[in-house]
């Protein structure tokens, strides 16, 4: 079956490893899940190192659209505020195992990608979604899944009026060879499932210059 430009750009930019090269990439429940405690790969050995990679981010982008909800091009649990620029495209399930594999981490499926490149930089902002589960759990899985991930934290987050968990992690940059840092949040939603909202970037310096959207996604974050 034909594929998705959304797929299309996945399989040019990233090697089989879904996110191995960081560029990959919707709520009523407000627990923030207490799964199984944090793997050792999931808990952070150096914080110190961590929160030196991942600096306070320069604050919240000013809304200039909305995803999520009806009329947006994805439809997701929750909707949320875009950055000025940055384009929304709904990931169709794919009848290709190959293909569907790239669309999933862990347990997590992509629903949606918010493309950067119009804004100027080299990134996305991807939603996925988990069909049943507590938030903590969810996310901790979504972590474990990504190859190279180390050093995760987690911690309690406001995700517009809910209550979620946010996670801030290093991953190895395939394509620069260096090491990058990568966040995400999760919450909650009516229907007993999570939803996952994720950043990547090309590195740690596009990233950071990505955040404000992240913020601005988390802050504007509601039932859709």
């Amino acid at each position: 079956m034909p594929e998705s430009s959304a797929i299309r750009r996945v399989r040019a930019v990233v090697p089989a490893a879904l996110l191995a090269a960081g560029l990959l990439l919707t709520g009523c429940g407000t627990g923030t899940g207490q799964g199984a405690a944090a793997t050792p790969a999931q808990r952070s050995t150096a914080p110190a190192a961590a929160t030196a990679a991942a600096p306070a981010g320069p604050g919240t982008a000013a809304p200039a659209g909305t995803v999520g909800g009806p009329g947006t091009p994805c439809a997701l649990p929750v909707s949320f505020s875009l950055a000025a620029d940055w384009e929304p495209e709904a990931v169709e399930p794919a009848a290709d195992p190959d293909l569907a594999a790239l669309t999933r981490q862990g347990p997590a499926t992509l629903r949606c990608e918010v493309d950067a490149k119009p804004a100027g930089h080299v990134g996305f902002l991807r939603v996925w979604t988990v069909s049943e589960g507590r938030a903590r759990a969810a996310l901790e899985a979504f972590v474990t899944a990504e190859k190279g991930a180390r050093g995760a934290v987690f911690s309690g987050v406001e995700a517009g009026p809910l209550t979620g968990v946010q996670t801030v992690y290093q991953v190895h940059a395939e394509l620069t060879g260096g090491t990058k840092t990568e966040r995400a949040f999760a919450v909650g939603t009516a229907d007993g499932g999570v939803v996952i909202v994720h950043l990547g970037g090309l590195d740690t310096e596009e990233h950071e210059a990505m955040r404000p959207a992240y913020e601005l996604a988390r802050s504007t974050l509601r039932a859709s």
